[in-house]
């Protein structure tokens, strides 16, 4: 028997104890509770010791700890009809029985359970008041796409060319279904002017052309929110080019000190846009009205996926027909759809030698304004026209700077 080993699942079986105990004994500070602080803790220690003597005495402890569940809930259930205590402490046994053979995860999943435990209230306020019933609906619809159709499409492409994989094409359907889901929920929980740029910074890493559209749909459905909703689809631009620079850099590290230029030019001419709207609606933005009752369209989706499509096996063929200068040409096409997928082209070209630093950082450039166009013309095509000037506006900054700064990198 290792003692440090014990020494340790003990120590983290107390310590999962105590945090569980202290946010129940929290819960209840009438004293109405009938596990706190002690309780738990030893309830933790019962049910790590009893792990170590074998799995029939572990059991025996479970059935105990739960025999003991329901007799607290007979005599509570008058005065609180809830099981989460109950709940808690079969957790905390069995949580405990998890230190003897991990004992970090058995640790981190006692947090999970103790932030569980203690947002009581803004879960039920999330779920009763902040969701509704269509949007429950629709978040049913993403968990089905996101975690059963998902899993179930193959990665091997559809055709000769090894372009078209079904489970890539439906992961960029979920990840618009997620931007729209993200944006709705944040507008709803917090309102327009701090909901919408945060959420559409962060839905940026997933898709900016699919925040583009999402908050293209909302400025026209919303029009005195559109300076808000152009300056979120800003935002969504500058997360993407940060994660253009994270998957250059792990192409190739050494060209990404040259692409830095472009990038960092790029990212400065999006944000100044971004705030610049920002300000100006400062102490007067409009309160938001409620958002539409639907968080996506499932068909809004599917209409961005295929064309990206297209656009990949367009790119393919002409890379195969032309070599390296087809593939420069083939990568800023697909920058049209994909700009991380052209710049990491760009990138293993400029590591295999393939082009030169100086053409390839013009490349970058060429990326973001072919990213750009896409962007600019379905920001018109779904905002109307003062979302597409503002968003518009931003990205044609964008790609100035962009250039600037691949023209004053040095050589």
């Amino acid at each position: 028997m290792d003692w440090n080993e014990v020494v340790r699942a003990l120590s983290a079986a107390l310590g999962i104890g105590l945090l569980i105990g202290a946010v129940r004994e929290r819960a209840h500070v009438d004293g109405s509770s009938v596990a706190g602080v002690r309780t738990h803790a030893l309830l933790a220690l019962l049910g790590a010791i009893a792990y170590g003597f074998g799995t029939a005495a572990y059991v025996a402890v479970l059935l105990a700890v739960a025999l003991l569940a329901h007799a607290a809930y007979v005599r509570t259930r008058d005065q609180d009809p809830g099981l989460t205590g109950e709940v808690a402490m079969l957790l905390t046994v069995a949580l405990a029985g998890l230190t003897r053979e991990s004992p970090s995860l058995a640790a981190g999943l006692g947090v999970v359970v103790a932030v569980l435990l203690w947002a009581k209230d803004p879960l039920r306020r999330l779920s009763r008041e902040l969701i509704s019933e269509r949007e429950m609906k629709d978040g049913l619809l993403l968990a089905a796409a996101a975690l059963v159709v998902l899993p179930l499409l193959p990665d091997v492409p559809l055709d000769p060319w090894g372009v078209l994989q079904p489970a890539m094409l439906w992961r960029i359907v979920v990840l618009v279904l997620a931007v729209g889901m993200v944006g709705h929920v944040a507008l709803r929980a917090v309102g327009a002017r701090r909901g919408l740029p945060v959420a559409g910074f962060f839905s940026g890493f997933a898709s900016s052309t699919a925040a583009v559209a999402s908050y293209g749909r909302l400025a026209r459905d919303q029009p005195r929110l559109a300076t808000e909703a152009a300056a979120a689809a800003l935002l969504s631009n500058l997360a993407s080019v940060l994660l253009l620079a994270a998957v250059i850099g792990a192409v190739s590290p050494g060209f990404l000190r040259t692409a830095a230029w472009p990038l960092g030019g790029a990212a400065i001419g999006l944000l100044l846009v971004a705030a610049t709207g920002l300000h100006r609606t400062r102490g007067d933005s409009p309160a938001a009205e409620a958002p539409q009752a639907r968080a996506f369209r499932l068909s809004h989706a599917i209409g961005i996926a295929l064309p990206i499509a297209a656009v990949m096996l367009a790119a393919e063929a002409l890379r195969r027909s032309f070599g390296d200068a087809g593939a420069l040409i083939g990568a800023t096409v697909a920058a049209l759809a994909e700009l991380q997928a052209a710049g990491a082209t760009i990138a293993r070209l400029a590591e295999i030698g393939g082009l030169p630093h100086a053409q390839a950082r013009w490349g970058v450039a060429g990326l973001l304004a072919a990213s750009a166009l896409t962007k600019l013309v379905l920001a018109f095509a779904s905002g109307g026209a003062r979302y597409g000037r503002i968003t518009g506006g931003g990205l044609v900054l964008m790609v100035v700077l962009a250039a600037a700064g691949a023209w004053l990198a040095p050589a």
